[in-house]
């Protein structure tokens, strides 16, 4: 009995020991868990991405758009609005007969409105433009209007058919040429000689398609502005990273006798183009060649043919601050002679030129300032129809600047 009362103890005693073991095991792990701080921080709302500039018109720089301002439409959306408002003036020598050594315009006073998305869009542009082109005579800003692309120089519809194609249909920008038409669009204030013997504004329709890295535009339009509708013309390009390499064609399958000053002789050729693009940082460097034609066609007064062959180089370097330098050489020349009674493309059949120009340019935010300085040297000349009161001076220096204002969403009152 006392072995088992003894054996009974003891087990007794570790059942004992076991059981408070357990409770303060169970004990522990029913002790409420350390609560931590609430995260009270604040998570910012992620910010809206910064507007972009509009692609139309285009601005190949060092000039720089500004996003547009816009306002609903009711109906049609979201309508984007920019303007532009800039006045030159210039000092040529060996002026022609007519001209004055010194002018000042207003060459810009434009607003351009536009819907860019959706299926069904559409591009206006309209005020006050002027010109200013290397050897030749200046032109007023209300001659420019009314002799050229009247008050609305540029307006389209635009159908959205897919992600990567579209219809246009108005006054259209032309496909052909490495410089727009308009001063603030291009590098240099004044266009070249090579831009003279390009078309401007076309009315017509045109269809552009997107693939891959290849972009496309065919358009059947009247050319030189002549409201006869007998031209083709069309661009095929192709980039990769900071290159691009761009094919353009044009021609006429009629021929006609009108003439204007928007409808020059060249309206019953052909050109073709070739232009290529490097843009890296703040280097743009566009070399482009341009072969012209204008057939023989007694009918309406062609009593010979000629053609041109040209080529030139565009460079820009943007600097600090707002800073810019760009420039453009080019060379052009015409077949033909005056004994053969070949038509006059240049400065007399058989004439050639070449030309200088360099550009420095300050822009900040919507201001800018910059200044043209150009050289014109012509060769083979017919006399009477070069520079000079005469017409047989061979040279012609010029100095411009254009000040002005652009203006997008900085007319907009910004929200706090």
């Amino acid at each position: 009995m006392r072995v088992f009362d003894a054996s009974l103890l003891h087990v007794s005693s570790c059942a004992l020991a076991i059981c408070l073991l357990l409770a303060s095991v169970c004990q522990a792990q029913n002790a409420p868990a350390e609560q931590k701080p609430v995260d009270q921080t604040v998570v910012p709302p992620t910010k809206p991405p910064e507007p972009a500039p509009l692609p139309t018109p285009a601005m190949t720089g060092p000039l720089q758009q500004l996003p547009p301002a816009s306002f609903d439409a009711g109906p049609f959306g979201k309508i984007a609005v920019n303007g532009l408002l800039t006045g030159m003036g210039m000092w040529q020598g060996n002026h022609v007969s007519g001209d004055n050594p010194t002018q000042a315009a207003l060459s810009n006073g434009q607003v351009f409105l536009q819907k860019s998305d959706g299926w069904f869009q559409f591009y206006l542009q309209a005020g006050a433009y002027n010109i200013p082109e290397l050897g030749v005579p200046f032109l007023s800003t209300e001659k420019a209007i009314s002799d050229l692309y009247g008050p609305v120089p540029v307006a389209f519809l635009k159908l959205q058919a897919g992600k990567n194609t579209s219809f246009q249909i108005g006054a259209l920008p032309t496909l052909i040429g490495a410089e727009s038409t308009f001063t603030f669009q291009n590098m240099n204030i004044q266009r070249g000689l090579l831009w003279n013997q390009e078309n401007a504004v076309n009315r017509g329709i045109q269809v552009n398609q997107t693939l891959g890295k290849f972009t496309a535009s065919l358009s059947w339009n009247d050319g030189y502005y002549s409201n006869r509708y007998s031209w083709m013309s069309g661009a095929l390009s192709y980039a990769t990273g900071p290159h691009s390499l761009t094919f353009e064609a044009m021609g006429n399958l009629g021929q006609t006798a009108f003439q204007t000053l928007a409808t020059p002789v060249q309206n019953n050729g052909s050109m073709y183009v070739a232009i290529y693009t490097y843009t890296k940082g703040k280097w743009i460097i566009q070399p482009y060649y341009q072969h012209g034609s204008v057939p023989t066609n007694q009918k309406i007064g062609i009593v010979r043919g000629a053609s041109t062959n040209g080529g030139a180089i565009l460079l820009s370097h943007a600097f600090a601050h707002g800073f810019s330098l760009a420039g453009r050489w080019e060379y052009i020349a015409s077949s033909g002679t005056a004994a053969e009674q070949a038509v006059n493309l240049l400065y007399g059949p058989g004439s050639s030129g070449t030309s200088f120009t360099a550009t420095p340019t300050f822009q900040r935010a919507g201001f800018f300032i910059r200044g043209d300085l150009s050289w014109v040297h012509v060769f083979n000349i017919t006399p009477g129809d070069a520079f000079g009161r005469t017409g047989t001076n061979q040279n012609q220096p010029r100095a411009m600047a254009e000040i002005g204002f652009i203006f997008g969403n900085n007319i907009v009152e910004k929200k706090p």
